[in-house]
């Protein structure tokens, strides 16, 4: 018997050794011409696979399952499309809005929420079969998205200026509003621990800040001053706040319509200095274990990218990886950034402590890059 046993075993184990892959070195590059995702492994710094027939990906985002054996793709078509990272395959997709421009998933790994202009307002789904749990309507362009600790989800309201909370923890979910941020909010994020959630404003000049930790929470303005003097640029591309770094007991800021960074002390929400910068700056992300942050630019700058030393707000590095840098993605502990250059079609990769290129990946039309260890941060 246990002879018998032992030969069902063997048989039912992988020929080969090596078609077993785990997931915590791969990511995932966007090809936004293409409706397609390039699957990368990291280490090897090698493609290893393509997943097509995600639909418009002109403006796509996602997230990961706490496992990484998932991502959630949502697509500027209104696309939610559930892909397997071990078969390199999609699962399941549905159509579920008009324009979609992001998504969270719950802290339990069980609830994907997705964030749409068409028909505005933010609509919840079972993360094992993509089913509808929720329509939580808005009237409104719905922006700035974010998983909560808690099963829940907070987000932003443009044409409304509003911020509002979703709790899915009890029988009933409960939406709760968290006040009037200002006129047209951009974009939103939430800081690394969860405690404040920061919304840009682009009606007017100003950041929210909404201490979520506050029984009461109540949005608190700053920068309220910020280029009221200065005759503003105009915007190319608006910047993604999820990239917005927090460093040193600061915020990073970008300035919206300047060549500037605005930093900001995390606790007075006072301003302490100011940066100029290559352009118009769209993502600033930290690098993990170091004090400095990496910054990318809006067209016709966006061939560069320019790193910051947080101590001494200065510019350090200046680079240029490529045609239309759109996105960068660090390795977990830092030691490299991959950079998307989408008119190059390709993915560059540099060492971050001797900034020399060590890598290079074709890629179509690339723009987000997104690693698996995204499935253990929060925010994101």
């Amino acid at each position: 018997m246990k002879a018998l046993l032992a030969a069902l075993l063997v048989a039912a184990a992988p020929a080969v050794a090596d078609e077993v892959r785990a997931t915590g070195d791969l990511g995932l590059v966007i090809e936004r011409a293409t409706g397609s995702l390039l699957v990368v492994d990291r280490s090897d710094h090698a493609s290893i696979g393509r997943i097509e027939g995600l639909g418009d990906l002109s403006h796509a985002t996602l997230t990961y399952s706490p496992d990484e054996r998932y991502a959630y793709v949502f697509g500027r078509d209104g696309g939610l499309t559930k892909v397997d990272m071990v078969t390199q395959a999609i699962a399941k997709r549905i159509v579920q809005g008009g324009n979609s421009i992001g998504g969270a998933i719950s802290d339990d790994g069980k609830l994907i929420a997705v964030s749409n202009y068409e028909p505005g307002g933010v609509k919840v789904f079972d993360a094992g079969t993509l089913e509808q749990v929720a329509d939580i309507p808005a009237g409104a362009k719905t922006i700035g998205l974010v998983d909560v600790p808690g099963r829940r989800f907070a987000w932003a309201t443009w044409e409304t200026g509003e911020a509002f909370m979703a709790d899915f923890s009890g029988p009933e979910t409960v939406v709760t509003k968290l006040g009037d941020v200002g006129r047209n909010p951009f974009d939103a994020v939430l800081t690394d621990d969860a405690h404040t959630f920061l919304v840009g404003l682009f009606g007017e000049k100003g950041v929210t800040a909404i201490d979520l930790w506050d029984e009461h929470p109540e949005p608190v303005r700053f920068l309220k001053d910020y280029g009221k003097t200065e005759d503003d640029l105009p915007v190319y591309k608006m910047p993604h706040l999820q990239g917005w770094a927090f460093t040193e007991g600061q915020y990073v800021l970008p300035a919206v319509g300047q060549h500037e960074l605005l930093w900001v002390d995390r606790e007075s929400l006072e301003e302490v200095a100011r940066t100029p910068v290559h352009g118009q700056p769209v993502f600033i992300i930290a690098q993990p274990g170091s004090p400095f942050v990496w910054v990318n630019f809006a067209t016709p700058l966006n061939d560069t990218v320019q790193v910051v030393d947080s101590r001494t707000h200065q510019v350090v590095r200046t680079l240029t990886p490529g045609a239309a840098v759109l996105h960068m993605e660090f390795a977990p502990r830092g030691a490299e950034v991959w950079i998307s250059a989408r008119d190059d079609n390709r993915v560059m990769i540099y060492d971050t402590r001797s900034l020399k290129l060590v890598g290079e990946i074709a890629a179509e039309s690339p723009s987000g890059i997104f690693f698996t260890a995204r499935a253990h941060r929060i925010g994101l």
